[in-house]
């Protein structure tokens, strides 16, 4: 009898246990090749901040009103995605140096979130689907319906999928391909002259050359001076917060290639749109370089907009990689916070 009631109650705090368990999701995990102290997963409303062991290795609990999708953050950048649910026990793996590349799931519910970044992925391959609006009508059908096939093939390959998440996945890609296929014809023209300015700043091309900007420690500069050496350029303005969060990394950056072969290039857009008039946008500018201690070479472009107009400039921060003979490595090339970044300058052996 004593037998029959100690196996009762021990499948009872089973099933208390398995219940409680849905009530969170566990997360756990480790990322190789990271100095970061915390890892976050944030879906926009809710933020999670869970430390990192000194191995990289991370665990804890996230509680959860409904599943929903997650970006995932080190060294406040995002560098990868999640779809988490209350039950799910999720284990990621990532090396930091190709985070997005490496990154993987295992466990409990793990199938949502790989799936995510297979598509992803995928997404990231064809780059800004509003250069498909270039295309010739009939290339342009025909691409459609490959990426529509792609992404089917995409989710046949995984199975126990969270049919809300599929749904909602579904729903956005519908939205996507209806986007496509409804502004086609309004987009064509702008779009087609918008890839012929692009072509001119592809990889391989001659920059496009900034002249005579104000140089902080006195005198001007111009694109150049600096041939001979590649040269990463940062565009920013003061009034830019996503651009003063990259300020950390680039000085870190610029410590530690110091001695190659390599110029550090920031250059100020800052305007009398945002700081009243021209005069107070240069004096926002350098009281900025005084406060933050800005190292590398900083310029003002003043009211010299050729260079930003040139490079189709449309949003900062924004970072162009040249290399010494002034052709264009990169025109949007990675943040400092971003691993690739580092990768891509030792790939050019610096």
């Amino acid at each position: 009898m004593r037998k029959i009631l100690g196996l009762a109650l021990a499948l009872l705090s089973l099933q208390a246990c398995t219940e409680e368990n849905k009530e969170f999701a566990s997360i756990s995990g480790k990322i190789a090749n990271t100095d970061a102290k915390t890892i976050v997963f944030t879906n926009g409303l809710y933020n999670k901040e869970i430390s990192l062991n000194a191995d990289g290795s991370f665990s804890d609990t996230i509680q959860l009103k409904n599943p929903d999708y997650f970006n995932i953050a080190l060294n406040n950048t995002n560098v990868g995605f999640a779809y988490i649910a209350n039950g799910f026990d999720l284990s990621l793996s990532a090396d930091n140096n190709s985070f997005f590349e490496s990154l993987q799931f295992e466990g409990t519910g793990s199938e949502n979130s790989n799936f995510l970044l297979a598509q992803n992925k995928y997404g990231s391959s064809i780059g800004d689907p509003r250069n498909l609006f270039a295309l010739d009508k009939e290339v342009f059908t025909e691409k459609l319906k490959e990426i529509r096939s792609n992404f089917d093939n995409i989710q046949k390959q995984f199975k126990g999928l969270d049919t809300d998440f599929i749904a909602e996945n579904t729903k956005q890609n519908t939205d996507f391909f209806n986007y496509l296929e409804n502004n086609y014809e309004s987009q064509h023209a702008k779009a087609k002259e918008a890839a012929k300015a692009m072509e001119a700043i592809a990889k391989g091309k001659p920059s496009p050359k900034f002249k005579n900007y104000i140089n902080y420690k006195g005198g001007k500069t111009s694109l150049d001076h600096l041939k001979g050496s590649y040269v990463y350029i940062d565009l920013w303005a003061t009034w830019c917060n996503p651009c003063i969060a990259e300020i950390p990394a680039l000085k870190s950056l610029e410590k530690e290639f110091h001695n190659k072969n390599i110029k550090f290039v920031s250059i100020s857009i800052d305007d009398k749109r945002t700081a009243g008039s021209w005069e107070n946008a240069q004096n926002k500018w350098r009281a900025m370089v005084k406060d933050k201690s800005l190292s590398g070479i900083q310029l003002f472009a003043d009211q010299d907009l050729d260079f930003l107009q040139a490079y189709q400039v449309n949003g900062i921060p924004r970072f162009i990689l040249i290399d010494p003979k002034g052709n264009i490595v990169d025109a949007n090339a990675p943040r400092p916070s971003n691993p690739n970044l580092k990768n891509m300058f030792k790939k050019l052996g610096l």
